[in-house]
């Protein structure tokens, strides 16, 4: 059992942010400051726990004291994605974000093919589309479904080193996102180390939005 909030707000990170707190922020809507106090001995407001419990399904009072198990009773066994026509979720658009399609969470000309209801996933601004390519793999792999949420910090601003996707007039694209030593641009780097893979520097003033990668699934319908 986990002695403390602190330990206890660590663990749920661990599990649903992969262990980064850039990650976790951004699924739940809070600062990655807050994630890390909140980790490391500031005492959490109760509109962040809140928050944890809807989003994850987590039992309020093993999150509070530590007793019971982690997730609700209802939920005792890890749930999967599932798909519906009943707004349950975050919605999935039908095309390849890499090749043509820039997607807009609010554009009303193109509707949804359909929702994913992934609890973690589950929160305002989240969409779903397809990865195609191999540039990301072994971490994302091709015809994987990427959760994506539009952010409108500029990217000189961003954590470095996370995954984001890029969109350019031209194209569009998902990789690691470093600073370059080049003032005015960033340097986009695949996962994928085979030699067809390099890294490239884009001008920062080329790019027309960008997103935050949150998670992805393998293709299930």
């Amino acid at each position: 059992m986990n002695e403390t909030i602190f330990d206890r707000i660590s663990t749920i990170v661990e599990k649903f942010g992969n262990g980064k707190n850039t990650v976790f922020a951004s699924l739940i809507g809070v600062s990655e400051a807050n994630v890390r106090n909140y980790k490391n001995g500031v005492m959490p407001k109760a509109d962040f726990l809140e928050k944890i419990a809807r989003s994850f399904d987590i039992n309020i009072n093993w999150l509070l004291t530590g007793e019971g198990s982690m997730l609700c009773a209802e939920s005792n066994e890890e749930k999967h994605p599932s798909v519906n026509q009943n707004y349950e979720g975050a919605p999935y658009f039908n095309v390849d974000f890499i090749g043509g399609f820039d997607v807009i969470v609010n554009d009303q000309t193109r509707n949804p093919d359909f929702y994913i209801n992934y609890p973690p996933y589950n929160q305002e601004g989240v969409v779903w589309c397809n990865l195609t390519g191999h540039s990301m793999e072994p971490e994302i792999s091709n015809g994987d479904i990427i959760a994506l949420r539009e952010v409108t910090t500029p990217i000189q601003y961003l954590p470095a080193g996370e995954i984001y996707g890029i969109v350019t007039e031209e194209y569009r694209t998902v990789k690691r996102v470093r600073l370059s030593q080049k003032e005015g641009f960033v340097r986009l780097i695949p996962s994928n180390k085979s030699e067809e893979f390099c890294e490239q520097e884009i001008p920062i003033n080329m790019i027309l939005k960008v997103y935050a990668v949150l998670g992805s699934i393998r293709k299930f319908f």
